[in-house]
């Protein structure tokens, strides 16, 4: 009777045990934020994974990484003179006798702005912007992250990389931050800040779309490619990732219609395709600059492109196609011919044609390097003397 008795009282048990489970599941399913309401918490409640500058998983608010690097980014307002003379209006019976609409006056002076972005490299005023932003300008003034303006005078700009450095007298100077790993990969999420079409400090965010981009407006070209809106008035700006580090300076925007005075314009229609400039490539050109007031570069004395990919290959061969030999140059001098084959340089393999001239730039000139390569397919070995990089004018480059 009482063994009975309890296997009665275990399946009664059993029963509620059951009945319970089931009401919490119609309960947690019909009304999910009723179970948390009774625990004392809200739905999405929990801990919250701290996010490292390595983690492949993105924060909710990329606001502390503005807050870093924001204050180092400053508006460029750079003003040029020019001169123009002012047409006098005739009567209309001289314009229909003499076909004129108008005389030619005296010269007057007008002044024009243009508006860019910057980046203070250092606590004692150094500053990095485009060098087609400041071109020409007789007065730039810089507006800082805090409101104060400063006059900057130019220590000294390069073409070949369309950047320029700029020296500011202000105390307290915020500086940007470098990463240590300068390397920057394609989905990388990146922010461009600067000041977009006159509107003031703006940020917009994207993600790295491609790097080593060439646009054939320069002999260095090794543009990092952004989906992050990038405007006028954003060129000299800051292109951060999600630490607030600087990975590129902002320059262009897609496509660019060269003009007269060969500053180009931009096209309408493509959206989403920016370019900035490496910071490593940034940080070399400052450096230069602030050294000798020019960049000095290593020079062969060649044209090359990269070498096209046999007849139904799918990837490029390594390596460079001499296309053309300055007269008078080193490479002259040292007996290169126009379809030779560059494979190596001092022992390193020659990877394309953005790999060597950015190694030949690095060399310092009088520097000698050996050149191995195919020509008339056999191989052949070159001692050649790097001179200085004369000026683009003169180069053909």
């Amino acid at each position: 009777m009482r063994i009975r008795s309890h296997n009665a009282l275990l399946a009664f048990v059993a029963r509620c045990v059951v009945v319970g489970l089931a009401a919490a599941f119609v309960v947690n399913f019909l009304a999910p934020g009723l179970v948390g309401r009774l625990r004392g918490t809200q739905p999405g409640e929990g801990p919250i994974v701290a996010m490292d500058a390595t983690s492949r998983h993105g924060p909710v608010s990329y606001a502390d990484a503005v807050a870093r690097a924001s204050p180092a980014v400053v508006n460029i307002y750079a003003n040029r003179t020019t001169l123009q003379r002012r047409i006098v209006p005739v009567d209309p019976l001289t314009q229909r006798l003499l076909g004129l609409r108008g005389i030619a006056g005296p010269w007057e002076k007008r002044l024009d702005r243009s508006l860019g972005s910057g980046v203070i490299f250092s606590s004692d005023g150094y500053v990095l912007t485009n060098n087609h932003v400041i071109n020409g300008a007789d007065d730039i003034q810089v507006l800082l992250d805090d409101g104060r303006v400063s006059k900057a005078q130019i220590i000294g700009s390069d073409v070949e990389t369309d950047l320029a450095v700029l020296k500011i007298d202000a105390g307290s100077l915020p500086e940007i931050a470098v990463p240590d790993d300068k390397t920057t990969d394609v989905g990388d999420v990146v922010l461009a800040i600067g000041n977009p079409v006159g509107l003031g400090k703006t940020v917009t965010m994207g993600i790295v779309s491609a790097t080593g981009r060439q646009l054939k407006m320069s002999a260095y070209e090794d543009f990092i490619q952004t989906d992050a809106a990038i405007n006028a008035g954003n060129s000299g700006g800051a292109l951060v990732n999600a630490a607030g580090e600087l990975v590129g300076i902002n320059t262009a925007v897609y496509p660019r219609t060269p003009t007269a005075d060969g500053r180009g314009t931009y096209s309408p229609g493509a959206e989403g395709i920016g370019f900035a400039i490496p910071v490593t490539t940034a940080k070399t050109v400052l450096d230069q600059i602030v050294k000798h007031g020019r960049v000095i570069r290593g020079w062969i004395g060649t044209d090359y492109v990269d070498i096209p990919p046999p007849n139904g290959a799918t990837s490029r061969p390594q390596g460079v196609l001499v296309t053309r030999v300055i007269p008078e140059s080193p490479a002259a001098q040292a007996g290169l011919q126009p379809y030779d084959l560059l494979l190596k340089l001092d022992g390193s393999a020659i990877a394309d044609q953005i790999d060597l001239r950015n190694r030949e730039a690095m060399l310092a000139p009088g520097t000698k390097v050996r050149l191995e390569g195919l020509r008339n397919n056999v191989p052949f070995a070159i001692d050649v003397t790097l001179a200085q990089r004369p000026a683009p004018s003169t180069t053909g480059a």
